[in-house]
């Protein structure tokens, strides 16, 4: 594994999981891969019962055949977050599956390549927007009604450091994560005294398969850049999510939790500069491996 990124003792969650969810359910939107599978895994790691939403449904088959292995109880449903329909038709199968619905993960995300704003599609925008900002807005429109049927549940959405922050050359992505930011607070404290708490993570620099894919070199870049001097992993992502859809978060409402090894907090340089002495590349000096 990539010195950069650390491998938590969360990564054996399937292993000795503390079953706090047992007798729940949850529902992931965007669970194909990534964070939203290892969330998934998780949800059914700690004892939930979950249903697992995206477009890629062979891939959603997948990581519900690795719960099943596992012992656990899932169900794969086609979604695309953007339909009412079809959101509505996810949650109705998570009540007639398990009936009932306590927990919920919005995480589904679309958007252009990076470009400066100018440069950025009309149409690409939309798309964008729609998914982050009208994705958490239809699945939470949809899941806060089955949770009030049972009493309450917790949702946690997906958003990015990036939406609190703001990022050069993602517009659309930056503004779809500051949506997805102000729908979480308004829903909060819409249903806060009604048993449903909502909150969103902000996640930084994660190993998903997007920077798998950039390589070791973006991977190391990306590692200097954070206070922390590492990458988060999905399971920590995923370990976060788990515990703010717990009781032992029972008085957290409308909070934004960042999850970026120190970004939120301000910055750290890699090196300080020395008045009249040279300075050194420290990424360049570290030695290959």
């Amino acid at each position: 594994m990539d010195q950069n990124v650390h491998q938590p003792a969360a990564e054996r969650q399937a292993e000795d999981a503390d079953q706090s969810m047992r007798g729940r359910v949850a529902l992931v939107a965007g669970a194909s891969k990534g964070i939203g599978a290892a969330t998934a895994e998780a949800f059914a790691a700690a004892g939930a019962a979950v249903v697992l939403g995206a477009r890629d449904t062979a891939a959603l088959e997948a990581v519900a055949d690795r719960i099943r292995s596992r012992g656990g109880q899932a169900l794969a449903v086609g979604l695309d977050v953007t339909d009412a329909g079809s959101m509505r038709h996810v949650v109705d199968q998570a009540l007639w599956a398990f009936g009932r619905l306590d927990a919920a993960f919005n995480n589904a995300s679309a958007g252009p390549l990076p470009a400066p704003l100018a440069d950025i599609d009309p149409g690409e925008f939309d798309v964008g927007i729609a998914t982050n900002i009208r994705g958490t807005f239809l699945g939470m429109k949809y899941q806060i009604p089955a949770m009030l049927r049972t009493g309450g549940g917790a949702i946690v959405n997906m958003a990015s450091i990036a939406g609190v922050n703001g990022t050069a050359n993602l517009a659309t992505y930056v503004a779809g994560k500051a949506g997805i930011i102000g729908l979480t607070k308004v829903a909060a404290l819409d249903y806060a005294d009604q048993g449903i708490r909502v909150n969103v993570v902000a996640p930084g620099t994660i190993l998903t398969y997007h920077l798998e894919a950039a390589g070791p070199q973006a991977q190391r870049f990306a590692a200097q850049a954070t206070p922390m001097r590492r990458i988060g992993s999905t399971s920590e992502v995923a370990q976060a999510v788990l515990w703010l859809c717990s009781d032992q978060s029972s008085f957290i409402t409308g909070t934004v939790m960042p999850i970026d090894g120190g970004l939120a907090a301000g910055n750290k340089p890699p090196q300080m500069y020395r008045q009249g002495q040279p300075m050194t590349d420290p990424i360049a000096e570290q030695p290959a491996g």
